[in-house]
């Protein structure tokens, strides 16, 4: 009855939703291009650090959501839509243009990045690693070219932000300083040796102190044989002191053989003598007398010879006093030897000391050089290290070698999103559903009475007669 009621309302209603769904098939169809974005982990980048080689993050092998998220935000990002806008030149030159008169190109390119940002979709495909771009527009290559440029700002972008730009110019920079402070430690170090006369301060510091311990070894050992010695003089000298300088070798003893035959002899003859004048005197003679005398003198001086016969004694020097003496003189001049060694050996005690300590001196003073000449190599092969990975990051960034990749190509799509058929279907049933409307809403709004119930509803007085009225559309009057 409603529908009955409010036909003309129906009709302009359908009609119209009617003529829309069919100047929109005629008008032209929607194309939407596709696009799918692989966010991996195929490549990782040594993070910048002190050390030669810095250890990769190997805790993070998964894609996370927050990191699908980053890229999509960055598909999004402003910047990629007005490079994108500006190479394809979509939302430019159209018809919005005319109604901003005067707008200076940025304002053009950005308002035509914020219409193509409405019209661009992107979206994280759930539980993969996929990011999903779509674009739709009336032109199947204009949808496709779209997605082809965005793509490309987006590698570009996401090369951008993950690895700074100028990383190879500053390791290059910093190569060239090493450089040049490994040539200044190298001609420093250089020129140290040459003016303080040593190759290996170390090691040369190192001999000299074990010079010393052997001088000072040997000086001890010598004090200890200048007291030997000294004792040694002391004791010879007193045994010199005791021993005689000579001593009797050989002792003989025997009589005087032409003596004793010499006063035998003598002793005959006066014996003799004396019976001769005893044969011519008496015993009491003078003469008897006085030859008896010469007997017993001759015999007493034989007796006495007898008594007292020759010795012979032989003498030489005496072998312990040589021998003493002889020791007592080499002891002494072995003593003046160990004085001058002593001597001796306490300068040269004292020039190791010094040279060691010099020594010392530069050995510090050369470790430091070498550290440093050690640091400043280190630096340059690190720095030279960190340029060549520097440059083959930047090899494979020209070469798109990054961790996202497009995983499906945008291509002009053959088949407009929606069929005719189908969208002529979808006009038929919008524009049913928009007469329909159309005719309950003038029903609602229609103040007049529609049947003898609405009269008896509303005023409470009983109808006699209902005629209907055609011209009117009401069911009576």
């Amino acid at each position: 009855m409603v529908l009955f009621r409010q036909r003309w309302a129906f009709r302009w209603a359908a009609g119209a939703a009617l003529v829309a769904t069919i100047v929109y098939a005629c008008m032209g169809s929607n194309y939407q291009a596709d696009m799918k974005i692989l966010v991996r982990h195929g490549r990782a980048d040594a993070p910048v650090s002190a050390n030669e080689s810095a250890p990769l993050d190997v805790t993070r092998l998964q894609v996370t959501e927050e990191e699908l998220n980053s890229e999509v935000e960055l598909v999004r990002d402003g910047d990629v839509l007005k490079r994108a806008v500006e190479e394809t030149g979509i939302g430019m030159g159209g018809w919005p243009d005319y109604l901003h008169w005067g707008e200076s190109r940025s304002q053009r390119v950005e308002r035509a990045a914020r219409r193509l940002a409405g019209k661009l979709k992107v979206d994280a495909v759930k539980k993969t690693n996929l990011i999903a771009v779509r674009y739709a527009a009336d032109d199947p290559q204009t949808a496709a070219k779209v997605l082809r440029a965005v793509a490309e700002q987006y590698l570009g972008k996401h090369t951008a932000v993950h690895r700074p730009s100028g990383e190879l110019v500053f390791f290059e920079q910093q190569t060239s300083e090493a450089k040049r402070q490994l040539e200044d430690s190298k001609s420093e170090l250089l020129r140290f040796e040459e003016s303080r006369g040593v190759v290996a301060a170390a090691l040369q510091r190192d001999l000299a102190l074990q010079k010393l311990s052997e001088v000072d070894a040997g000086e001890r050992q010598t004090q200890v044989e200048l007291a030997e010695t000294e004792q040694r003089i002391s004791a010879l000298r007193e045994q010199v002191s005791r021993l005689p300088q000579r001593s009797t070798t050989q002792i003989r003893t025997a009589d005087n053989p032409e003596l004793m035959k010499s006063l035998k002899a003598n002793l005959l003859d006066l014996q003799l003598k004396r019976i001769q004048l005893l044969t011519k005197f008496e015993p009491n003679h003078r003469l008897v007398q006085e030859v008896e005398q010469q007997i017993g003198q001759t015999q007493s001086a034989i007796a006495a010879e007898a008594l007292t016969p020759l010795r012979d004694e032989t003498t030489d020097k005496d072998a312990r006093y040589e021998w003493a003496n002889a020791e007592l003189v080499k002891a002494q001049v072995h003593w003046k030897d160990l004085e001058a060694r002593e001597f001796a050996a306490n300068r040269q005690k004292m020039a190791y000391a010094r040279n060691a300590l010099e020594l010392g001196k530069d050995a510090v003073a050369q470790d430091d050089l070498i550290s440093r000449e050690k640091a400043a190599e280190e630096n340059n092969l690190l720095y030279v290290k960190k340029r060549e990975e520097a440059r083959m990051d930047d090899a494979l960034d020209a070469r798109g070698i990054v961790n996202v990749a497009i995983a499906e190509e945008p291509v002009a799509p053959a088949l407009p999103v929606w069929p005719t058929s189908m969208i002529l279907a979808v006009g038929l049933i919008a524009s049913g559903s928009a007469g329909v409307g159309a005719a309950f809403a003038a029903d609602y709004l229609t103040p007049n009475f529609r049947d003898p119930d609405d009269v008896l509803a509303n005023l409470g007085t009983p109808v006699l007669a209902c005629l209907p009225r055609e011209s009117s559309g009401e069911l009576c009057e």
